[in-house]
């Protein structure tokens, strides 16, 4: 089963990819789909997160991170890890997911819009494609609050 069936399965590009849920079999066909690192959004308490993720996706020689976004309170802190882990994984093939590709799609828009990587429709639709933030008024502001943070590009360093 591969990573392409995951939950809101989307393809950025010929390395990015999102998803919402993953399953313990995709995860552990990651290195032979040729992916390089995980980054996972999706706190570990959620009902359906995989257990032991990290060491499915290690044991492969493949990169993870670990970023758990409370969905009802993402914060600026959050938002910078994911900017320094896509950074830090720059030209490697990287899966970002988390439960429904929420958290995923608007934390990547905003980094893409951020680093030039789309203009502000496109960052709109990558989004609009699968959820409709203003239905959750805590993203709709996160959103707003990242955007106009983007602009005066002082993003928070992230908690080491």
């Amino acid at each position: 089963m591969s990573i392409e069936d995951s939950y809101n399965f989307r393809r950025i590009d010929e390395r990015i990819t999102t998803s919402g849920l993953v399953s313990a079999e995709q995860l552990a066909n990651l290195r032979a789909e040729g992916y390089d690192a995980v980054i996972n959004l999706l706190p570990d308490s959620y009902e359906h997160a995989v257990p032991d993720e990290a060491r499915i996706v290690q044991d492969q020689g493949v990169d993870y991170v670990y970023i758990p976004v409370d969905f009802d309170a993402p914060t600026p802190v959050d938002f910078a890890a994911f900017v320094e882990a896509m950074d830090t994984r720059s030209g490697q093939k990287v899966h970002v997911h988390c439960a429904a590709n929420y958290r995923v799609s608007a934390f990547y828009s905003l980094y893409a819009l951020r680093r030039g990587l789309c203009d502000e429709n496109a960052a709109n639709e990558l989004v609009r494609s699968i959820w409709d933030p203003s239905d959750y008024p805590v993203w709709s502001a996160f959103v707003a609050t990242e955007r106009r943070r983007g602009d005066d590009d002082e993003a928070p360093a992230p908690e080491h």
